[in-house]
């Protein structure tokens, strides 16, 4: 009978229950912990979410790892473009932090390097929306000049390298073919087709070869040779002995050799400028970054969002990915994801360049890139564009006197918002709120009540 209950009661509770594990003998010691409910405040603040529409809420202090506020913290719901927290984030851990780098470069092939006349050269790149034809060190024109510096002077074809990347895979209804190269050019004026973008990119390369002082004496644009490995073939020796393999490959067999590379600045940039206005077009090609080394696919690019959110300890229980941007309305995550990103992205930050020190530290005098790169609520800015500091929150939350950086969400009958706000303790909290309702819920009240949300929980902690 006292078995059966302490089993009623472990099923009762909706927190966890560690087991520490006893020496041989010895009785089982259970620790129990529930997280808690909502404040009084938030309560309140959640009174005024209309009939029908479901609400999913964490609240967690990450100085002290405690949960201050909770109601259906596990449940997954539609993120709307809160799902571009857990895109921009696995890019930045994907990068290595804000000190990392896309690159670009060209190559010849191996037995022509050094040679002022070569048959071909071959445009390859990391698929960065970043990117440029010619403005600033990371373009096309650098890459140019830089092989001109090194002594070509002429090449029969310019080849674009695309066959890692099947654009096929990407069927993304944003009017621009996902590629494995891309052009900041191409915002205003996106290629048609892949097939476009490689003319495009090619024709762009061209141009700048010749304007570099480089003949190409082909104007068409190819595509770069598919890779083969080296096999060297079988030796014996005068008995007939099998012998290793000759270590030192042919000149005709290695691969190509770079002969200029140009690298990206801090992908914080780019981060900021898809988190704030909430960019869908920057967040797909951001996701098709994560696509390089993965088969050049949608689902291979996915596939390295769920690898990273495992190795930050995430439940993937109930999470569903289906694009990088959250238009799509088959995604799922719950508000406990969300702030698993939020605290990985706090515990271990990626500083802005030349920003140093603790990770509470490092948020407090804004060097954290990833809360850095979200929109900062109150901000007062108000241009269609959202592409000021204060993003899709620029209008929201002023004159309340916080700091909260936090990531927008909407879709009809959905809005959510996951972020950071510095509580009355002085501690930074990473909240997560998702609200999914009929078509007709009005969002405007949603974003409302999740404003009373945030004030609560900063005066409550």
């Amino acid at each position: 009978m006292r078995c059966a209950f302490l089993i009623a009661v472990l099923l009762g509770l909706t927190g966890a229950a560690q087991v520490a594990a006893p020496a041989a003998g010895a009785p089982v010691t259970l620790h129990l912990s529930r997280e808690p409910g909502l404040g009084e405040g938030v309560a309140a603040a959640l009174r005024g979410v209309p009939e029908g529409v479901e609400v999913a809420l964490l609240v967690q202090d990450l100085r002290t790892r405690e949960v201050l506020e909770a109601q259906s913290p596990d449940r997954a719901l539609i993120p709307a473009s809160t799902t571009k927290v857990v895109t921009a984030a696995s890019v930045l851990d994907e990068r290595g932090g804000a000190g990392g780098w896309w690159s670009a470069e060209l190559t010849v092939p191996a037995v022509q390097v050094g040679r002022a006349s070569v048959k071909a050269v071959t445009l390859r790149g990391s698929g960065d929306p970043t990117l440029s034809v010619a403005s600033g060190g990371y373009s096309l024109r650098a890459l140019a000049r830089q092989a001109y510096a090194r002594g070509l002077r002429e090449v029969g074809e310019v080849r674009v390298d695309d066959r890692g990347f099947d654009a096929a895979a990407w069927t993304l209804p944003l009017g621009s073919p996902m590629t494995a190269l891309r052009l900041a050019e191409w915002r205003d004026d996106p290629p048609a087709s892949a097939q476009a973008a490689r003319e495009r990119l090619g024709g762009a390369l061209i141009a700048q070869l010749r304007a570099a002082g480089v003949r190409v004496t082909r104007e068409g644009v190819g595509r770069a040779a598919p890779w083969q490995a080296w096999v060297p073939p079988a030796r014996t020796d005068g008995q007939g002995r099998a012998l290793p393999p000759d270590p030192v490959t042919p000149a005709s067999a290695r691969p190509e050799q770079g002969i200029a590379s140009v690298r990206s600045a801090s992908p914080f940039r780019v981060l900021a400028a898809t988190l704030r206005p909430s960019d869908n077009l920057r967040a797909e090609e951001l996701l098709g970054t994560l696509a390089h080394g993965s088969g050049g696919t949608l689902h291979g690019a996915l596939a390295r969002e769920r690898a990273y959110l495992r190795r930050i300890g995430t439940d993937l229980s109930g999470v569903e990915l289906h694009d990088g941007s959250g238009l799509s309305r088959e995604n799922r995550l719950s508000p406990r994801v969300l702030v698993d990103v939020l605290r990985a992205q706090f515990d271990l930050p990626a500083p802005l360049p030349g920003r140093a020190g603790l990770p509470e530290a490092l948020y407090s005098a804004r060097g954290n890139a990833f809360a850095e790169a979200l929109p900062q609520a109150g901000t007062g800015e108000d241009v269609p564009e959202h592409d000021g500091r204060g993003g899709t929150m620029a209008l929201r939350l002023r004159g309340a006197g916080l700091d909260v950086r936090a990531k927008t969400g909407t879709l009809p009958g959905v809005s959510a918002l996951a972020g950071y706000v510095t509580g009355r303790s002085g501690h930074v909290l990473a909240f997560a709120v998702i609200m999914n309702g009929p078509d007709s819920a009005p969002i405007l009240t949603l974003r409302a009540v999740q404003d009373d949300v945030v004030r609560a929980v900063a005066a409550a902690h």
